[in-house]
């Protein structure tokens, strides 16, 4: 039997397929397999109670497509496995026993070694699909990344998407390939010694191709709001229900290192344990002992709470969070940029940049400007340093750009180069964003494949986000503006792979393989066990940081983020890891950052 005590979603058994739906507000519910066909068959669903709706079909099996009738409207299952089509056409039942059990001796890898790559898979390949990611898979390794993040992968309406419009939460859209060039692409990557995390979305549901509301309307309340659709009311059990399964489902049938939770500030749950939090416990609790499963947040609130430690240092709940806050500074240091949230991190960033290094979080609670003066974040200072994901690129802060230019685009070279030893060399654990390893110019942009009214919507409401800053306040330059829908959006959003055997395009991938060697030699090994011992400030723009475990071995970083050199207390034991400009005697040039190793065993 597959899928293993799900409640949602189609389950194989001996004598046919049992189909199940949650349709509260349903009287009647039918199950219609090779739906437009000339064998098309209807079978009733027998009501249970708690508005669920079941029945066995003996003659259907692996392959058989189907759609469910409610009282006339026919719609795909919304615990789908696979929607051959897109997310508006008939479900598929898929054999997920023969998607599990590949790949069987793995059991992951310590989160320490995490070195994240986002990708995008309809851009990152010229397929645009899973075996196109596949086929890079050797230039990862090669690279020194460890962990391969996959954006979302949940069915959406059209043929391409970011993949933060999905509708059909269990099933990867079909714009990359079936089910088991999944598999297939996760067990590649296994055999790597790559992991594989997914982006999953449980905050809101996609404009287009979600029926849940008409029959079961209890899914969703208008008691609280989000910014991109009706919010979900996880106060329902059969609600919690779907997503706990549905994380479990991605890490348990595909074999998935880890799930990244988007945009969690946006989820609300008045009820205790909070969603969230039962999550990661069911996660835990069932998967824990028998590998390695990593889960990681992206939450605006800075909420420290989430990311609590055993006294053995071990994550309860989530391992770590993306920091925005480094991002935002590490961007304002390199390109200037002050509007928008921006604007926060102005003053004194140099400082910022250390705190957001030695305590995670620079807003811990601090009035935040952006947001009207509203206190943001809580203190993060006692957590170690790998419950911080750092990055200067990703895909929001790329592809919410208007005309999405990456920092190779926009930030000078040796800013760039100094930021880049920064962050890949901390203890934090780094991610990196598809092709920033060479430099790539290419943009990332925003883009969708919605229609008539809907894709007027979606063009326009773009538009209008970029109407408060000064370059966009002519309605013409506003007009300039990539439309998400146009096919020639997503086309100019592909990864421009031959840049990377330029010159220039091999002198930056050599010094981001560079640094990741370093890093998996000198960092990785005990970053777990460091700590703050040391913060000091030179000037305004330059400060130097120490960490330590308790085995006595230390990492020193010095950086200096003005144009002026800098005299610094330059460690006199231990060896030099990385000067990222050359160093004359205790003098840091402008803009460098070096690192050094102490202890034992340097």
């Amino acid at each position: 039997m597959t899928d293993r005590g799900y409640r949602f979603g189609p389950v194989i058994e001996p004598d046919g397929v049992r189909f199940r739906l949650w349709a509260p507000a349903a009287a009647n519910v039918a199950v219609v397999t090779a739906p437009g066909a000339d064998d098309e068959r209807s079978q009733a669903l027998t009501p249970l109670e708690g508005g669920w709706h079941e029945a066995l079909v003996a003659d259907a099996g692996a392959g058989t497509r189907y759609l469910f009738d409610v009282g006339g409207l026919r719609v795909p299952d919304p615990a789908s496995r696979f929607q051959p089509e897109d997310a508006l056409g008939p479900s598929e039942v898929i054999d997920t026993d023969a998607l599990t059990g590949q790949g069987s001796m793995w059991r992951g890898r310590p989160w320490p070694e995490t070195v994240l790559y986002e990708l995008h898979v309809g851009t990152f390949s010229a397929a645009g699909d899973f075996a196109g990611v596949e086929q890079h898979l050797d230039h990862l390794a090669k690279l020194g990344v460890t962990a391969v993040e996959l954006m979302p992968l949940a069915a959406f309406a059209g043929g391409r998407n970011w993949g933060y419009d999905g509708v059909l939460h269990f099933a990867p859209t079909s714009s990359y390939g079936r089910p088991e060039d999944l598999a297939r692409l996760i067990d590649a990557a296994h055999a790597r010694g790559l992991m594989v995390f997914l982006d999953v979305v449980y905050n809101h549901f996609g404009p287009e191709g979600n029926f849940l509301g008409q029959y079961a309307p209890d899914f969703f309340t208008d008691d609280w709001q989000t910014p991109w659709g009706q919010a979900i009311d996880f106060r329902r059990p059969e609600v919690r229900r779907f997503y706990i399964e549905n994380g479990l489902f991605w890490l348990e049938t595909y074999g998935f290192d880890g799930l990244r939770f988007d945009a969690v500030h946006a989820i609300e749950d008045p009820r205790r344990p909070h969603i969230l939090s039962e999550i990661a416990a069911q996660v835990r609790a069932e998967l824990g002992n028998t590998r390695r499963v990593h889960l990681v947040l992206e939450n605006d609130d800075n909420e420290a709470r989430w990311l609590f430690r055993q006294l053995a240092g071990g994550a309860v709940l989530y391992d770590a969070q993306w920091n925005d806050d480094f991002h935002h500074v590490a961007h304002h240091l390199m390109t200037g940029d002050d509007e928008g949230y921006y604007a926060d991190y102005v003053k004194e960033p140099a400082a910022k940049l250390e705190r957001a290094l030695t305590e995670g979080f620079i807003y811990q609670g601090e009035p935040s400007g952006f947001r009207g003066g509203e206190p943001r974040g809580e203190p993060s200072a006692d957590l170690p340093p790998t419950a911080f994901v750092n990055f200067i690129q990703n895909h929001d802060q790329v592809g919410n750009r208007a005309f999405g230019e990456r920092i190779a685009a926009l930030a000078p070279a040796d800013r760039r180069t100094c930021l880049l030893a920064v962050f890949l060399l901390a203890p934090s654990p780094p991610l990196l964003f598809m092709g920033e390893e060479w430099g790539s110019e290419q943009p990332f942009l925003y883009f969708t494949d919605f229609h008539d009214a809907l894709a007027d919507a979606v063009r326009e409401g773009r538009r209008r986000e970029f109407a408060r800053f000064p370059a966009f306040a002519d309605p013409s330059a506003r007009e300039r503006i990539p439309d998400p829908n146009d096919p020639a959006t997503f086309e100019r959003s592909k990864l421009d792979w031959p840049a990377l055997q330029t010159a220039e395009g091999q002198r930056w991938c050599n010094l981001y393989s560079h640094l990741l060697r370093l890093r998996a030699a000198e960092i990785a090994p005990l970053a777990s066990g460091l700590r703050v011992t040391d913060r000091r400030a030179y000037t305004t723009d330059a400060f130097q940081i120490e960490w330590a475990d308790t085995a006595g071995r230390r990492l020193t970083l010095a950086v200096n983020l003005g144009g002026a050199a800098v005299r610094m207390a330059a460690p006199a034991d231990g060896k030099l890891l990385f000067a990222s400009a050359a160093l004359a005697g205790d003098e840091l040039p402008g803009w460098a950052a070096a690192w050094w190793r102490h202890g034992e065993d340097t």
